[in-house]
């Protein structure tokens, strides 16, 4: 099964990019499901993820591939350690280039032991992952932008 949700928020794809660390992580927790972030390494290739859901379940991601062009900013992680219910989890992350702006799209792919609960999973994973986008939207605010400041030496 696949879900796609498309998110435009107000910064730079490098912006964004350099915001995509544990507190962005922590913060598009939905608040119905309790996990625990055990590790965090970060976005590149062989970084890895890990949870701790409903206090026992495991799920470790690895970045298996990440990359940029002109155009765009992704990372893809795969579930290699995956809770009894999913046997294949791939997501991709997009940030892409709209003008001063930019769009972030997660694009998942996962498989269950059975496909009809393939179809049973598909409506709650899909209300976490559109839920993120008004935490997007706000922790890409313009306000919320990094700022350097270039008085000090």
């Amino acid at each position: 099964m696949n879900i796609k949700i498309s998110t435009k928020v107000a910064q730079d794809i490098d912006s964004v990019f350099s915001q995509f660390n544990r507190e962005l992580f922590l913060a598009l927790n939905p608040p119905l499901m309790p996990v625990k972030l055990e590790r965090f390494d970060g976005c590149e290739k062989g970084d890895e993820v890990h949870l701790k859901l409903f206090w026992k379940l495991q799920w470790v991601s690895v970045i298996m591939d990440n990359g940029r062009n002109e155009k765009e900013i992704y990372f893809v992680d795969e579930g290699h350690t995956l809770p009894f219910f999913l046997n294949y989890w791939q997501h991709r992350h997009r940030i892409i280039r709209e003008g001063e702006q930019s769009i972030i799209v997660d694009d998942i792919t996962y498989r269950s032991p059975f496909r009809w609960l393939d179809y049973l999973l598909y409506p709650s994973l899909y209300a976490q992952f559109y839920y993120r986008r008004a935490i997007y939207r706000r922790f890409f605010a313009k306000k919320n932008k990094p700022t350097t400041d270039e008085s000090i030496h």
